[in-house]
Order: C-alpha cells, then structure tokens, then sequence
C-alpha cells in the first residue's frame, strides 16, 4: 500500500523542549527528533521532517510566518498530502490564522504542539502529533484549511483560541466549537467553515506594525496620542463587551480612524462586534460613525494579524472595512 506523503515542519516550542541544565526547559529537539519519538506515524504517512525555526512560540514573528507559508507552498506543490507545522502554543492560534489566510490549497494545514514538555509525566506531543499525521493524511480534511489538532479534537483556524495557562485542554473554539476529532485512529470532520478569506501579499512586502490595545474600566486614552505618534500604521481597540470604550476615548479613537485603519474588536473574546445596538458616546455605533472598522466576528489577535496582511497587500481602507465585513457575509 502506497501511504500518502506529509511534511513535518518544526519551529519548536514547548513539544520539542528539554531540560539542557539551566532554570528552565528550551527548545532543543529537531523536527526529526520529533517524528522518530512516534513510531506509530510510520504505518499512517510516509513522513518527512524538518527544523524550519527553533525557538519558542513566543518568539515567532509575522515575517517568519510569511516564510513559512512559502515553504509550505513549496511542499504541497511537490506532492505533500498534507503539511504540519510544531511550535509552541503561546501562540498557535496566530500562526494558524495567518497560514490559513495565506495559503489557499485543498490540501490540509495542521499547526499543533504541546501544553507538557518531553521530560514530563503525562507529555501531550506524541499523541498530538500522530493526531496530526492522520489529519494531514486524511481525505475527509481536504478543503477545510488550516486546523489545529491538539487533544484530539481539530479547531478550524479563524475560531481557535488558547483559553488556559497549562490545561492540556486548552484549545477551544468558544464561538464555534471544534469541527472535527480523532477516534480510534480515524479522522470525523463534521462541519467545514464556509467562506474565503485569504490575502495575498507581494514579494518583499514591508512590515506595517499594528497595535493592539485592550480597554479596562476607567480608561482614560492617555496612552491613544502616543500610538499614533509612535509609527504604527494601524490600530485595533479591543474594546468592552459589544465594543464600547468610555466616552473620553471616543474622540481620540475618531481622530486617530482619520490617518490609519482603527478597528474595533471586543476584549470578550466571542461573538460579533454590535453595530447598531446602542447609542451612546463610546458605544459600537457613535464609533463606527466615527470612522472605526467593525472586527466582525475576529478577536483582537486575530483582527491585528488580518490588518497587518492587508496593509502588506496594499489595501486601502475601504478596501479594508470592506474585508473584515465579508466574515459576517460567510
């Protein structure tokens, strides 16, 4: 029998972490390393594997996230049934939104990790990663995009968020739930996303820094003057419940909307931003009137990665607002 073909690329992370003899554990395993402690994965996929970056996932950057998307293009175009990618999970969520919104392939993504290191009881990354293989490997996962499969469940990319600190059950997808799992070694995929969302980006794109800003109670915007002062090139509020921020904030949110993209997400994490709901100074209209753009259904980390990517392509801010409002037509 003729086993298909998945390419392992590693960036390190907790699931390649060991103890070297210093205070901590540091990514030190090879995406080798990483297939050979499997042994089981030899009889689902016929596996390649590689280190493409060795450092925490705390570490990754956007750039390094655009290379890595044109390694796997390179992979799948040379006949990978399915590319996963190893990191650590601080900031999986990310990595798999970006993959997702880049590559465009019927072909399966899997970003994956581990919440327990190999030198500890109980370590999560070999389950994980065998889950991935039968994933990539999988008929029934073409066309639903990047995934992230941990503790045998798959979460499609645009839902997944980590929500605890150490919990192996970490990620979740509160507004959608998890679109698949794995049980007794076969892949359910029970829902698909609908819609496509992808961005392409130019060849030597520059980066277009983004921040992000959480509001709390009381806040006052001191901290608004030095965003835009300090060269960023766009802005998302993650703003309170609905997406509301007190009233002293709206005015400078306003004036700042008129010189880069400010979008408005919520800080709760799931659901859509309102938009026509309350009235208020500070509330989802007066700052959508104000020249905000709503985040739709993306959180803040999300919807600063979306904006980052369509600042690289060149979008302009209708072209933007226009963007983040197709995740409510889909």
């Amino acid at each position: 029998m003729v086993l298909p073909k998945v390419a392992v690329l590693s960036l390190g992370g907790t699931i390649s972490s060991t103890d070297t003899g210093g205070p901590g554990v540091t990514p030190t395993l090879t995406g080798e390393a990483l297939v050979e402690d499997v042994p089981e994965i030899s009889s689902v996929a016929e596996v390649s594997a590689a280190s493409f970056r060795q450092v925490p996932g705390s570490e990754l950057t956007l750039d390094d996230l655009i290379s890595l998307s044109e390694e796997i293009h390179s992979r799948l175009k040379n006949g990978a049934s399915g590319v996963i990618v190893t990191q650590g999970t601080d900031s999986i969520e990310e990595t798999s939104f970006v993959l997702d919104l880049l590559i465009d392939r019927d072909e399966p993504v899997i970003v994956t990790g581990a919440m327990r290191h190999p030198d500890l009881p109980g370590a999560d990354g070999p389950a994980n990663l065998l889950a991935s293989v039968r994933v990539a490997a999988s008929e029934a996962a073409r066309g639903i995009g990047t995934v992230v499969v941990l503790n045998d469940e798959v979460h499609a990319a645009r839902f997944v968020q980590k929500t605890h600190t150490q919990n192996p059950a970490t990620f979740c997808s509160p507004l959608a739930g998890p679109i698949g799992w794995i049980s007794e070694g076969n892949v359910r995929i029970s829902t698909r996303p609908v819609g496509d969302h992808h961005v392409t980006v130019p060849p030597e794109s520059r980066d277009h820094p983004v921040a992000l800003y959480t509001v709390g109670l009381g806040d006052d915007g001191r901290l608004l003057p030095a965003i835009g002062n300090s060269g960023y090139q766009g802005l998302v509020i993650e703003a309170l419940g609905g997406g509301h921020v007190p009233s002293v904030m709206a005015g400078p949110l306003g004036s700042l909307s008129s010189g880069i993209p400010v979008v408005l997400a919520s800080r709760t994490g799931s659901g859509e931003v309102l938009r026509n709901t309350y009235g208020f100074t500070g509330s989802e209209t007066d700052l959508l009137e104000r020249g905000l753009i709503g985040a739709g259904m993306l959180d803040g980390p999300k919807a600063r990665l979306y904006l980052s990517l369509l600042l690289r392509s060149g979008a302009e801010k209708q072209e933007i607002a226009e963007a983040f409002g197709s995740w409510l037509d889909s």
